[in-house]
């Protein structure tokens, strides 16, 4: 009974004060910023030796346009239905919101300005990064967890040429070639309402986004995807020659490259912006 009452009547460990919780919280944020400060700085010299090793010597062609291939070619079909129906859906917008100001006459103009200037290049960053980011941080993951990494560098052979060189070249191309496919597919879909749903004439859609579009809307839109396309390079590999952990780890690096990406363009296209309409 004696031991069953000093067990009863044990005190009860006291609960953390609030400095102490909000003690550990800043401890929690102190962690997160410099895991992110070393993500950043990992990031950075991946780019610098990336740059460093392109400037100094040959890359090899046949991986070069196997990942053309493998980055462009087989993103036309994701990049064609998208801009498509972003297309559509931006006439049909504006024919409706826009309906007691003479929507319809605007149509060509609006679609053709919001593809050319930001639809475009960010939603194409955002798709194709998602597939291309999340393939080649699967792809090098899985070589990097079965140490094939490693056996490169046994060979005398440096990875960052051989593999991360021609997957951000690829990237840093491809993007704005399928941003202005995204483009052209995409006024062609503003074309087909336009023409079929508000019965307007295709010789007035087309001489509207002519007259409409200008050398600097181009040259703003597309240049911005040079940026992402390298930024979307970069961390894909970068997250791909950090897995570990096996199998589970090719998932969390995946997964990562693809949140990591999307917000990196995100926060790149709006600071990109800036600089673009200061410029022109």
């Amino acid at each position: 009974m004696t031991s069953i009452l000093q067990t009863d009547t044990a005190p009860k460990p006291a609960s953390p004060t609030l400095i102490e919780r909000g003690n550990a919280i800043v401890d929690r944020l102190k962690q997160h910023a410099e895991e992110a400060f070393y993500y950043l700085g990992g990031v950075a010299d991946l780019a610098t030796q990336t740059i460093q090793q392109f400037i100094r010597g040959p890359i090899d062609r046949g991986v070069v346009i196997a990942q053309f291939d493998q980055i462009g070619v087989r993103s036309i079909s994701i990049v064609a239905i998208t801009s498509l129906f972003i297309g559509m859906v931006l006439a049909l917008q504006t024919a409706y919101s826009l309906a007691d100001f003479g929507g319809a006459l605007l149509i060509g103009k609006v679609v053709s300005l919001s593809l050319i200037r930001e639809l475009a290049p960010v939603l194409m960053a955002l798709m194709v990064g998602g597939r291309v980011g999340a393939g080649i941080a699967a792809e090098l993951g899985t070589m990097k967890v079965t140490e094939q990494i490693d056996a490169l560098r046994a060979l005398a052979t440096n990875p960052v040429r051989k593999l991360v060189v021609p997957r951000v070249l690829a990237t840093t191309i491809m993007m704005p070639l399928l941003t202005l496919l995204a483009c052209f597919i995409g006024i062609l879909g503003g074309l087909v309402i336009a023409v079929g749903s508000l019965h307007l004439s295709s010789n007035f859609y087309i001489r509207s986004v002519i007259e409409t579009v200008k050398y600097n809307d181009l040259a703003s839109g597309v240049g911005k995807t040079f940026f992402f396309g390298f930024t979307i390079g970069l961390i894909a590999c970068y997250n791909g020659l950090s897995t570990t952990g096996g199998a589970d780890g090719v998932g969390r690096s995946t997964t990562a490259t693809v949140v990591t990406a999307s917000i990196t363009v995100l926060i790149l296209d709006f600071f990109l912006t800036k600089v673009f309409l200061f410029i022109f």
